[in-house]
């Protein structure tokens, strides 16, 4: 799970349509869409999922779901993300089976030791910063929770929280392969020219921490 991931937020986006925002960070090199909708009920939830899907297929850029296992289920999505509240690991595996992408939000350590013995797809490292697009975690985990999980995890790790493109060079030095952002796309005056300046910025930096474990 490398490069630039998106998760969307419809609320950030102002008077822009989903959709096209979505249409531009592809354009920019995003490799990975996480449909969130917390508040939206399960028939447009689902009617939106469909056209996100079809958005994404020219791309081959995988659609995960977050949290809605039914929605998830019923677009016929390539993965989901839970958290820790949300459907058990095993539960969700075993609906959506072994190819599913299924990524696990760690917001303290327990969580990441717990996670060492579940074959997740990556951990969401959640919050790395302070952010208001997340109000619902213990804390933040900062650049030194990132070395931490990557010395003990063997996970992919995505970065989630206050990301944007001043600091995600760093996060990814700290073990970070993926980073996921919302209003550094979502929010940003051109997505398209933010997710391209993200995008570069993250590969560049994984191949200088690549060069440097050699």
């Amino acid at each position: 799970m490398n490069g630039l991931y998106l998760v969307t937020d419809r609320n950030c986006c102002g008077p822009r349509l989903l959709d096209r925002v979505v249409l531009e960070a592809l354009k920019g090199g995003c490799m990975c869409v996480q449909l969130r909708e917390k508040n939206l009920p399960t028939r447009p939830f689902i009617e939106e999922a469909q056209r996100i899907k079809a958005i994404l297929a020219p791309f081959r850029v995988p659609l995960i779901i977050n949290d809605r296992l039914d929605v998830a289920l019923a677009v016929g999505a390539d993965g989901l993300h839970i958290g820790q509240d949300d459907m058990p690991y095993t539960e969700a595996r075993k609906w959506l089976g072994p190819e599913a992408i299924i990524g696990l939000s760690v917001e303290k350590w327990a969580d990441v030791e717990q996670a060492q013995d579940l074959d997740v797809d990556y951990l969401g490292v959640s919050p790395v910063f302070q952010t208001p697009t997340k109000t619902d975690t213990t804390g933040a985990w900062g650049l030194d929770g990132i070395k931490k999980i990557r010395s003990f995890s063997r996970h992919p790790l995505v970065a989630i929280g206050g990301l944007n493109a001043g600091n995600v060079k760093d996060a990814v030095m700290a073990g970070a392969d993926g980073i996921a952002v919302v209003s550094a796309i979502c929010a940003a005056s051109d997505p398209y020219q933010a997710a391209c300046e993200l995008d570069s910025i993250i590969r560049d930096a994984l191949k200088n921490r690549n060069t440097l474990s050699q």
